[in-house]
């Protein structure tokens, strides 16, 4: 069965897997959907007795069609290998009430590398597929993770070169540190003055430029992106919801069939998306529990039905889920629109035109699948701190984030459906708050690098090689913007 992709705000002409994947935005500005979900038709005892590469080959194979069994397979085994400290790549930790699946293991230990690990090889594969000659420019911006998941995947990849945009005084210490050590001839790094949102905004723009897109064909240059805007991103992502289920049931944790809850902290709304796209393939997914921070633009949307970005934006200590403009909820207002391109395409209008949007009571009826709700910063700090004294098991800001809205929708509905909550980084990544929401008085004083010695400490859990290699590493990228100043950059990095 053939999966195609159109645009949700095009006029239903279908591409490729792998033309969406080298695309990664549509020209009419709109996000590549499946034209169908297809079914997950493999039993869940099969499954289980399979790993995660087996299991990534399963899924993966069923929307990216036009990828042979020998492409793809070669895909997963470049992007799932030894860069992964375990051999089960997203292992699951019993802890508070709930089953944490950990999505931080691998080189740059938050869970885009999931996703990033595999899709340079998806799209130089979807280049050589649709015979491209170009050097492809990928474009991304990040709110902390994204940036050096993918500067890591495409660290030297021939016929590549990527460039990142992040929010300077945006992101945690670790993640800046990370992204301006980054190492590759083809990688570049840019802080701009602005949040994540005006960078995004920044990076469509430059993507939607007709001229630049000329310029740079002419120069043997075509732009695409690393975000989750990608389906190439999108796909791999939906594995790992999979794999969960699969080793509940394998460790006897669940039955055939059975139900289970879903628990992702959210901010640009790909990772819950992705287990969404699960539960339409056939997964036994009972309720999407969708959390957010102080910057909780998502929960009012699924409490009201209107999407209203006009706010303050808040620096918060989850600071990738600092984000007004959730770009892939765009691809669930499609689908609960009736997959009319024509009344999503009015209501992103709307977003552009005034910054919200309010979807109609047969819209909203549709996001029965879904739960909303927030945590604040002293609820992050203080689940950090109940969790790590009662069970020893330390969890990062965004985890937190997560485990707090969880515990508040079991409080509030009574619902004891055996719950997977998406541990989305490393403690490691975010020390500092860490840390200091374990004992504040105890750690407030100690440098960054010291905090991650006593973090190791505390946690018996040795200190990821990601952080070892930043702790004396050269700064490499120093290049600070305006968003305005966004495609002069580009194109003095491609010579242009």
């Amino acid at each position: 069965m053939e999966v195609l992709y159109r645009s949700t705000r095009g006029n239903g002409s279908t591409v490729t897997a792998s033309q969406a994947i080298l695309k990664g935005l549509s020209e009419d500005g709109g996000l590549f959907v499946p034209d169908q979900i297809p079914a997950l038709d493999v039993p869940v005892e099969k499954l289980a007795e399979m790993s995660y590469q087996e299991v990534a080959y399963e899924v993966m194979s069923r929307f990216l069609t036009d990828f042979t069994e020998e492409e793809l397979k070669d895909c997963i085994a470049h992007a799932y290998d030894k860069k992964f400290d375990t051999e089960k790549i997203a292992p699951l930790t019993s802890a508070d009430g709930a089953y944490f699946l950990e999505l931080f293991h691998g080189a740059t230990i938050a869970f885009k590398d999931m996703a990033l690990s595999i899709l340079p090889y998806l799209l130089t594969t979807a280049a050589k597929k649709n015979q491209v000659t170009n050097d492809i420019v990928i474009l991304t911006a990040t709110s902390g993770d994204t940036g050096k998941a993918a500067m890591a995947g495409f660290a030297d990849v021939p016929g590549t070169k990527i460039i990142v945009f992040y929010p300077k005084d945006g992101v945690s210490p670790i993640q800046e540190k990370q992204m301006v050590t980054q190492k590759g001839d083809n990688t570049y790094v840019v802080a701009i003055y602005g949040n994540f949102d005006d960078a995004q905004t920044g990076v469509k723009k430059i993507f939607n430029d007709a001229d630049m897109k000329a310029e740079l064909e002419e120069a043997g240059y075509q732009f695409s992106s690393a975000n989750s805007i990608n389906i190439g991103r999108l796909v791999p992502q939906i594995v790992y919801y999979v794999y969960a289920y699969a080793s509940l049931y394998k460790e006897g944790k669940i039955a055939a069939d059975e139900k289970i809850n879903v628990v992702v902290p959210t901010g640009n709304f790909g990772n819950i998306l992705a287990a969404f796209y699960a539960k339409n393939m056939g997964l036994p997914i009972n309720k999407l529990i969708c959390a957010s921070n102080d910057n909780k633009v998502l929960y009012d949307f699924f409490v009201t039905g209107e999407y209203d970005r006009n706010r303050e934006f808040i620096l918060t200590t989850s600071p990738s889920m600092d984000i007004l403009i959730s770009s892939n909820l765009e691809r669930l207002i499609y689908r609960i629109a009736g997959n009319d391109a024509v009344k999503n395409k009015a209501l992103m209008e709307s977003l552009s035109a005034d910054g919200k949007y309010t979807i109609d009571e047969e819209m909203k009826a549709q996001l029965a699948d879904f739960y909303g709700n927030y945590a604040n910063e002293e609820e992050t700090a203080e689940t950090i701190r109940r969790i790590y004294e009662g069970c020893g098991y330390v969890i990062d800001t965004h985890t937190s984030v997560a485990a707090s809205v969880y515990r508040k929708y079991v409080e509030e509905t009574g619902d004891t459906t055996k719950t997977v909550i998406a541990s989305t980084a490393s403690p490691y990544k975010f020390t500092r708050s860490v840390m200091e929401a374990i004992d504040s008085e105890k750690y407030a004083a100690m440098g960054d690098f010291e905090l991650v010695d006593e973090l190791s400490a505390i946690s018996k859990v040795p200190v990821p090689n990601a952080i070892e290699e930043i702790r004396s590493a050269e700064i490499r990228h120093n290049t600070v913007a305006e968003v305005d100043e966004m495609p002069g950059v580009v194109k003095k990095f491609l010579g242009i």
